[in-house]
């Protein structure tokens, strides 16, 4: 007992130093609910609100326990995503405009460029509200966007179904984000004219392969799951981990993780830069299958033809050598 009043005095000590949740307080929380003491209790000693605590516990705990090192990863990943270059000013704005009415630059290409170059710059997210700001002034731009703002706009509430026990895309382990390692898929569906049909894609992060199935019961759990088994099974040591979007055809991704053997983990909300690769793999698939296509005029010998078309182009981010080249080199 002594030794625990110890520990909880030098926690208090520490507590009073800080005034922000650091790394040195997540071990304080970790070796806390090691001893079992009470979250209220815990809030007090490390000199937050019990809130935070909460939010701190849920946002970063694993499939297991709460671990101070990966909580503090995750928070740093998150700053990394959303946390830098927040403040819009007129440099970034001038930026922005040239890029969007000269070049007709997407925002998630000015993003992704300022980044590379090191020039200061907000989120994608918040570009896409300058826009639409500017487009309520009366603004332009919206014009030279290539949807027109269109694939930005909200779905009317409707009746949803739930997917249960989702793991968000926070708790996918950094590695994925690094694209240094072959094995990890983003997935996606293409729905045909009215709704009606649809083609399951899947697409490795590092080299671009792709995978395609057409779906004959359409965007169906259940028949998704069966064909997305069948498509990664013998590659299944090549298989790390799956991302998808909220869709609810991936209701199955429990019996699809424990059928492979790897995480399944969903994007956040309306955030479909979060998977770029499956994105952009399915613009180059609308050169063969256009938008508004009824899709019982594709059998699945045509379905091959597109995917292999697709995995054969040579890549500038491949130093110009094609997917398969790549995808199969590493197999070997």
């Amino acid at each position: 007992m002594e030794d625990s009043l110890s520990v909880i005095n030098y926690f208090t000590f520490i507590a009073l130093k800080y005034k922000q949740l650091i790394k040195g307080q997540r071990y304080q929380i970790q070796v806390l609910l090691q001893m079992n003491i009470s979250k209220k209790e815990i809030a007090t000693l490390v000199g937050v609100h019990v809130s935070t605590i909460y939010r701190e516990i849920n946002r970063n705990t694993g499939k297991r326990v709460y671990k101070a090192d990966r909580a503090q990863d995750l928070s740093d990943l998150r700053k990394e995503r959303f946390g830098r270059n927040r403040r819009f000013n007129s440099s970034m704005e001038k930026l922005i405009r040239a890029k969007i009415r000269k070049e007709q630059w997407s925002p998630e290409q000015i993003h992704g460029h300022c980044k590379s170059k090191g020039i200061e710059m907000v989120s994608i997210e918040r570009i896409y509200q300058f826009i639409r700001e500017d487009k309520a002034g009366g603004g332009d731009l919206w014009i030279h966007t290539r949807h027109q703002l269109k694939h930005r706009k909200r779905r009317s509430e409707g009746k949803r179904i739930s997917i249960k026990n989702r793991t968000p895309i926070g708790e996918r382990p950094l590695i994925v984000e690094k694209k240094e390692r072959i094995g990890d898929w983003e997935t996606d569906t293409i729905i045909g004219s009215n709704q009606k049909g649809a083609i399951l894609t899947i697409t490795e992060r590092k080299t671009g392969f792709l995978l395609m199935k057409k779906l004959q019961a359409g965007k169906h759990a259940k028949e998704l799951a069966r064909d997305m088994i069948r498509l990664l099974i013998p590659y299944k040591h090549a298989v790390h981990t799956i991302t998808s979007d909220n869709g609810t055809e991936f209701a199955e991704h429990e019996h699809i993780a424990k059928k492979l053997k790897i995480g399944f983990y969903f994007a956040d909300p309306y955030s479909s830069w979060q998977r770029g690769l499956n994105e952009n793999t399915n613009g180059l698939i609308r050169q063969y299958i256009p938008k508004g296509t009824n899709f019982d005029k594709y059998d699945n010998e045509y379905i091959r033809l597109v995917q292999n078309k697709i995995n054969r182009r040579p890549r500038k981010r491949l130093n110009y050598k094609s997917p398969s080249e790549v995808f199969y080199a590493s197999l070997s």
